[in-house]
């Protein structure tokens, strides 16, 4: 049975590098109140990883109402299945002490080895080599360098007006430094800690961007990659993840043709396609290639590779949830949001049921409010979808955040 396990602060681990890393408080309490988001890309009969108090009623209603097949598996019960195939949002080698101390059996994961050729493959540092395949492409923009030495750093910073460093590894919006043209002492601190820890600080210009978007893919390890679909997501201004859009490839095609057009995106698909088969050929699992859409002069151009995530993703996520849950014709958004205490987060959550009634169409949904993890009295994350009516003011996906 595969077993799907949500494990939010893999970034993390794999800047810690160690089989002993420990999660901080705020990277526990995500995946404890959304430990049952694999349920929507999950295979039926499969298994989820979560407590049992609250998540069995909230599968179990999932199951009557949509005709979910996925199956609660708690901590205890690991030892029972010792045979299952753990299926994480991203491998770490924390990931697989834990696992194997709970009695799962070590021929059902990948080797430390293994992971740890998959922990130098998620490095930023890669994204300057994908770059290299755009460069001469008349419709790409983007830079990325690798920098060792402090003063390396110095100089970087000093000749643009606008910059972001780096950390090869860290968690989404986490482990990013924005600057100006000015060297700060704590700019200079950040940087000497980030070389002492990682070895590498990662460097690029600051673009005017216009669109948040990426494109998905799976890999299955022997040099075979495969198109997933799009992701039209949104960032804040620190570049931490808010949400997606939930678009069929076609509307978010039509999206970016605003943009570009879609020759290009088939284009990038392609030489994208071809170099993660090379580069990346011993890596089976999910990924995402993070891009931007950028002005430029009168016009626009695509910066092809802004981050490379080798996991799980919420992209990934975000199609399945358009392919699974939607209605055909829907326009949703996703939204992972957090809140300063339960109550608030109860109070929110209330006000959107009687707000945004869920209207399911043939087991989808077609309008209206959908949490995607139970509300319980201790959350702080909730994880949910919203459906607008099927009206002509809802359809315009061709800007999918008014």
């Amino acid at each position: 049975m595969e077993l799907y396990v949500f494990n939010p602060d893999a970034d993390l681990a794999l800047a810690h590098g160690g089989e002993n890393y420990i999660a901080p408080a705020s990277a526990r309490l995500m995946a404890r109140d959304l430990a049952l988001l694999p349920l929507w890309y999950a295979g039926e009969g499969s298994g989820v990883l979560a407590s049992s108090a609250y998540n069995e009623d909230f599968l179990q209603q999932m199951a009557d109402l949509l005709g979910k097949d996925v199956k609660l598996v708690t901590e205890p019960e690991l030892g029972e299945r010792s045979d299952c195939e753990p299926v994480p949002w991203g491998w770490t080698s924390s990931l697989r002490r834990f696992l194997l101390q709970r009695g799962v059996s070590e021929t059902c994961m990948p080797s430390l080895q293994k992971l740890q050729i998959w922990r130098r493959l998620a490095s930023r540092e890669r994204v300057a080599d994908c770059l290299e395949s755009f460069r001469d492409l008349p419709f790409s923009c983007g830079e990325s360098h690798n920098l060792r030495d402090l003063s390396e750093c110095r100089a970087y910073v000093e000749g643009l007006e606008r910059s972001v460093l780096k950390a090869p590894w860290s968690g989404s919006g986490k482990g990013l430094c924005w600057c100006t043209d000015c060297f700060t002492e704590a700019v200079s601190g950040w940087c000497t800690r980030v070389l002492r820890e990682q070895g590498c600080v990662v460097v690029s210009p600051v673009y005017d961007k216009v669109a948040d978007f990426a494109m998905e893919f799976l890999a299955d390890g022997r040099g075979g990659v495969s198109f997933l679909g799009y992701s039209l997501f949104r960032t804040n201004g620190r570049g931490a993840y808010q949400g997606n859009v939930l678009l069929s490839d076609g509307q978010a095609e039509a999206s970016l043709a605003r943009f570009l057009p879609t020759e290009t995106m088939f284009c990038v698909g392609n030489v994208l396609q071809a170099l993660l088969a090379g580069q990346f050929k011993d890596y089976a699992g999910p990924l995402g290639v993070d891009m931007m859409v950028c002005r430029s002069g009168d016009g626009f151009l695509l910066h092809p590779c802004v981050e490379i995530n080798l996991r799980m993703n919420m992209g990934i996520l975000a199609c399945h949830l358009q392919r699974r849950l939607l209605a055909p014709g829907a326009v949703g958004r996703f939204f992972i949001e957090y809140y300063p205490s339960a109550e608030a987060l109860r109070a929110r959550h209330v006000e959107d049921e009687a707000r945004f009634p869920a209207v399911l169409s043939d087991g989808r949904l077609a309008s209206g409010y959908w949490p995607l993890v139970p509300v319980t009295p201790v959350a702080r994350y909730r994880a949910y979808v919203k459906v607008a009516p099927d009206t002509e003011d809802s359809r315009c996906h061709i800007c999918p955040w008014p």
